[in-house]
């Protein structure tokens, strides 16, 4: 357990700072735009990046592929997940007419298009999540080029 807790902290964190740009969005009008939307991976990044450091810091020589490879995801999965929960949230409670905002094309095509905007918004962290732990685990590993 005492090696999980520095990737939930950092993905509470990360999660944190994903709601709060998202509610700047908000405020300034720009959170229909998904084009906004990829900084979240700047942010998720981040905190993968930090989590990975810390990680090898803290296990030293110990440090493997797997460790690392178990603490980013779970970093990205726990930020993904609160998020996810987090925009639920605000898409049927506190403005239920964003998501008509967001696609109004495609809200009157589907009819669970609720459902389809949550996966989406999960499936995204996830795969990002993915794809930014094994990038920057090729920094953190060990290398197995000979020293000159």
């Amino acid at each position: 357990m005492k090696n999980i807790t520095l990737p939930i902290r950092f993905g509470i964190v990360a999660s944190g700072c994903l709601i709060a740009y998202f509610l700047v969005l908000a405020l300034l009008g720009k959170h229909t735009n998904v084009f906004f939307s990829l900084f979240n991976g700047v942010i998720t990044g981040f905190a993968i990046y930090e989590t990975l450091k810390y990680t090898k810091i803290r296990e030293g020589a110990q440090f493997g592929y797997g460790s690392g490879f178990k603490a980013g995801l779970t970093t990205g999965i726990v930020a993904t997940i609160l998020f996810t929960i987090f925009f639920a949230l605000y898409s049927t409670e506190l403005n239920p007419s964003f998501l008509q905002e967001l696609s109004e094309v495609w809200a009157k095509d589907y009819s669970n298009f609720k459902g389809i905007v949550f996966f989406t918004v999960f499936i995204m962290g996830i795969a990002t999540s993915i794809v930014l732990t094994l990038t920057f685990m090729q920094l953190f590993k060990a290398s197995n080029n000979p020293k000159k």
